[in-house]
């Protein structure tokens, strides 16, 4: 290996403040789904998801200051909608703040259908989904937490799953992946390769 001091177009952020807000990053975005204590359905968007290793372990970062952490510590579960591009307003609906009374009404336009195996709701139209029972919470990543879940059931709008006889170029062109550009920009991907592996390379 040769080291060489930082290149010129190299500067140094400032890490006094979040770096998040300093530059754009791409990640998913989807919609949290969970039950209010009063029996109301909640929708939440985030932005910080991951899978959790090569089984299904679903991940996502929140805060105890928000009725969707408070929601999933009450029943241990939780469902995940991944929305299409074209769910744009119906996924930035979902942000509203929630008015004097603790509720949020605009989930009441929302189109929704249920899960299976827990007590929860789906946003149709999506492009794929989770059914999570709450599998652990780690806190104190400053004021946030990371909750998991287990995936006990998923589904998927089959335009939007790989196949033997298609082309994955092809896939990613005719169903396009909705992409949040954090901070507070999206975009379409309907365009991709194939990953250069090294032939050796394993899980």
């Amino acid at each position: 290996m040769h080291e060489s001091s930082a290149p010129r177009n190299v500067v140094v952020l400032d890490t006094s403040v979040p770096v998040w807000d300093q530059f754009f990053t791409v990640a998913p975005l989807v919609l949290i789904g969970t039950r209010d204590d009063d029996g109301s359905i909640d929708f939440a968007p985030k932005h910080m998801v991951t899978p959790l290793g090569w089984q299904n372990y679903f991940g996502f970062v929140c805060t105890p200051r928000h009725s969707t952490c408070r929601n999933i510590e009450r029943t241990g579960e939780f469902t995940v909608s991944y929305p299409k591009p074209s769910q744009v307003l119906t996924t930035s609906l979902a942000a509203s703040p929630r008015c004097e009374t603790g509720s949020k009404p605009v989930i009441g336009v929302f189109h929704t259908f249920a899960a299976q195996h827990i007590d929860g709701q789906f946003i149709e139209g999506g492009q794929l989904f989770f059914e999570c029972r709450h599998y652990k919470t780690i806190g104190d990543f400053g004021e946030n937490c990371l909750i998991s879940g287990e995936i006990i059931a998923a589904y998927a709008d089959d335009d939007y799953l790989r196949h033997a006889e298609s082309d994955d170029q092809e896939t990613v062109h005719d169903a396009p992946l909705f992409a949040y550009l954090a901070p507070g920009r999206f975009s379409t991907i309907d365009s991709s390769n194939a990953f250069p592996f090294p032939e050796s390379m394993k899980k």
